[in-house]
């Protein structure tokens, strides 16, 4: 049995926590300013087929950011330092508790041992293929998997198919995967 070590909500708290540790309250507003920014160009995009979509990244992050603005304000800490916010330590701990509790359900399932994943989410882009209608915007998926080949063989699985996203308007074809989540550089 398949268990995510980290889901893209944990994944987005996580990384900018990590990103905002040492900064200052001026940094983390400029920070906040970004997000905020992000959250404006998202809604503008073409709606996503999934719950997990760009708009849903930016939507968590904002309100990351915005969070820690307020605590290092309410606080008055001179940088922020992950240690010291009680509610970065807990969503923490609730990640571990969530592990826990997988692990337990797959080992009394009697299935297969339970496999701790470290999926990442991908942005799948694509682009109308020669000789199709180009009306249509080109659509953009996230999916959660293992690696990029993976991200884009989920896709077509899911969206390929007659009558798919992928189908629709004379048919699209994948061009380009991309980490979403977590971003380079962040947690691993």
């Amino acid at each position: 049995m398949l268990i995510y070590e980290y889901l893209p909500h944990e994944l987005v708290r996580l990384g900018v926590v990590s990103r905002a540790a040492g900064l200052d309250g001026r940094r983390v507003a400029a920070q906040v300013r970004l997000a905020q920014g992000r959250v404006g160009s998202a809604r503008v995009l073409p709606a996503e087929p999934h719950h997990l979509s760009e708009l849903f990244i930016a939507e968590l992050r904002r309100l990351q950011w915005e969070r820690i603005a307020c605590l290092i304000e309410k606080e008055r800490m001179t940088v922020y330092t992950p240690s010291h916010d009680r509610r970065a330590v807990r969503y923490e701990q609730q990640r571990l508790q969530r592990l826990v509790v997988d692990v337990a359900a797959a080992e009394r399932s009697g299935g297969a041992a339970p496999e701790i994943s470290r999926h990442r989410v991908y942005r799948i882009d694509a682009r109308p293929a020669a000789g199709s209608r180009q009306d249509m915007p080109a659509p953009t998926v996230h999916l959660m998997a293992a690696s990029p080949g993976e991200a884009a063989e989920r896709a077509w699985a899911v969206h390929g198919r007659d009558g798919g996203l992928y189908r629709r308007g004379g048919g699209y074809r994948i061009a380009s995967v991309e980490q979403a989540l977590p971003e380079p550089g962040e947690l691993f």
